[in-house]
This record gives C-alpha cells, structure tokens and sequence, in this order.
C-alpha cells in the first residue's frame, strides 16, 4: 500500500511529512522487539486500506535517538499524529479502538473552497455524533496532555483535580468542528464542555460549578486509581507487574523472575508498567514496595525478585503461587 511506508532515518521522516502536508500522518514508534508493535502494525495496515488519504508511517524508535528524544518517546508502541508538519496528537501503548477512533477523528480535512453548499445538514450530524461520542466531552484547544491554551488548561486542570471522566476533542486539528460548534450551540468561545450531549457551559461555569459542589453530580465520576488498581491485582489469581511481559522483559529483575515462574508450571498474568504511569507510580504507594518486579497471588502482595527467590530455594513457591499457605 502506498500510504503504509517505513522510515529508518530522520529525513525520511521528515520527507513523509512534508509530502503528505495538510493530509494527517500517522507515525508509529517501534520497537522489533516488542509483540505488541507488530500487532499494531497489522492494525495500521487495516486503517491504511480504510483511510486512503491517511500516511501510515512505522519508525523504528532506537533507529531515530533524536526524534525519540524532541517527541519524549519513552515507551513502545507510541504514536504520533501530524498535520502540515505539525504535531496535532499522540496516544501510548497498545490501544487499537483508540487509534482507530484517533485516526477517523483527525483524519477529517477542511472542505475546499467552493464546495457544494448544503452540506450543514451533514456537520450537524457530525457534530452531534462528536458531542455524544462520550458521557463527558471537552472540545478545547490542544489536548488533555498538551493544553493549547489557558483556558483549556485550566479546565483540564480542574475536571482533573475533581476526578471527572472525559474525553477531549482538539479543535485546532478542524477549523469546520470549531466554526460548527460555535453556531451549532450558540456559544462562541472555547473550551465548551458537553455532559449527555448537553452543554454545561465553558470555563467560568465549570468554576462555579465547581466551587458550588455541583461539577461531581453533573459529570461522570473517573474510577478512583485505588479502585484501578484493586481491579488490576485481582486481574488472575496470580499477577507479575514487571517491565515488558512474557514474551519480552525490559530488565534484567523482569527476565530472572519470568524464568523462575515459568520453571514453576503455574499459570500467570502479567502487566507491564512501562506502558501505564499511573499504575507505575500509583501501585510503589499502594502496596508500600518501591520497586519493580512485584508478585501478587490472590490479590496479595508476595514481594519482588529476591523473595521469589528465596520461596523457590525454601520449595515453597508453588504452594504459595497456587494459594496453599
């Protein structure tokens, strides 16, 4: 496909970008190492056939120190989204719905001048799709991680600070979204943030919303970190936080304990932190254990490498994976 391309060097990169000007660009940082970049690969390649307007570019992240380095790419797979040369976007990890509703999202041009009028009917259903496509939607300027102005992040700080749930639209990646909207809800500035496709307001009245203790009942309460990770240790009976996973450790602590549990025959579940900064934080603090890897059976916390291996030098490790003491 001729929109699916690979670059090895930082011009390459660079002329992809350029050749696709106001057309979005999709750059995937990778890893040949890494699985679950090759399951993204054949991701991309499904929505390279869909978005034919679209460039689809793998870069291999170690190969480009330098762009890894100016776009702060510290893990793999992350992608990149660009418009005229521009960055407009990134998401990390390995999330295909979230890529792909990315992709369709950015991936909407200006109509060109002259266009056939009449097509409002059409931006009104856009519209009202996008203020629905989530229970709490914000269209600002940039995004949650990036604010593009300080209204935008002053409301991203607030709806943070509250624990709110959303999801953001940036509308200086589509001047037709951020006319639209204008008329569409006869509110003429931004950010404008919509709960159940119902305007609540822009920046000043998510202030008095929140001073008045009223922002938590109107907006979608977030799933406190304690609750995520409660959820994320109980994921299997036995659970490895490490660096990397089965198929790839990312530390020399993560590969020793991987080949003591494999050694065991017991059955486990890993999640690799490396790709979650909230967990990887959030859990040192939950668990009081400052390091990585940690072991869990039944949602209880066993201990790092050196305890895993005392238990296997001691012959206890497999009654304690399978729960018996």
């Amino acid at each position: 496909m001729a929109n699916l391309v690979e670059a090895t060097t930082q011009q390459q990169f660079e002329d992809f970008l350029a050749k696709a000007g106001k057309c979005l660009t999709v750059v995937h940082f990778q890893a040949a190492w890494a699985p679950q970049c090759g399951q993204m690969n054949e991701v991309m390649a499904e929505l390279a056939k869909e978005n034919a307007h679209t460039t689809f570019v793998k870069l291999e992240a170690e190969a480009v120190p330098e762009l890894s380095d100016k776009y702060e790419i510290s893990s793999v797979p992350t992608f990149l989204f660009f418009k005229e040369g521009e960055k407009v976007d990134r998401l990390d990890g390995a999330h295909a719905p979230e890529l792909t509703k990315m992709v369709q999202r950015l991936a909407v041009n200006k109509s060109p001048a002259g266009a056939a009028e009449g097509s409002g009917a059409d931006l009104n259903q856009r519209l009202k799709k996008l203020i629905n496509a989530a229970p709490c939607m914000l269209f600002m300027k940039g995004s949650p991680q990036e604010p593009r102005c300080g209204f935008s992040r002053q409301i991203v700080a607030l709806l943070k600070e509250h624990n709110i749930q959303f999801s953001s639209f940036d509308i200086l990646s589509d001047e037709e979204v951020r006319q639209g909207l204008k008329t569409y809800s006869n509110w003429p500035t931004y950010p404008q943030l919509y709960v159940n496709g119902e305007l609540v307001g822009g920046l000043d009245i998510v202030k008095e919303l929140a001073e008045s203790g009223e922002l938590e009942n109107t907006c979608p309460k977030a799933v406190t970190l304690e609750h995520r990770l409660k959820t994320i240790i109980n994921q299997g009976p036995v659970m490895l936080f490490m660096k990397g996973n089965k198929e790839a450790a990312r530390c020399g602590f993560s590969r020793q304990i991987l080949e003591i549990l494999n050694g065991t025959g017991v059955g486990y579940d890993t999640f690799d932190i490396l790709q979650d900064e909230e967990v990887r934080q959030g859990l040192k603090t939950y668990s009081n254990w400052p390091t990585y890897p940690q072991l869990y059976v039944k949602g209880e916390l066993i201990g790092g490498l050196d305890i895993v291996k005392e238990l296997k030098e001691s012959g206890e490790l497999v009654s304690v994976l399978k729960g018996e003491s």
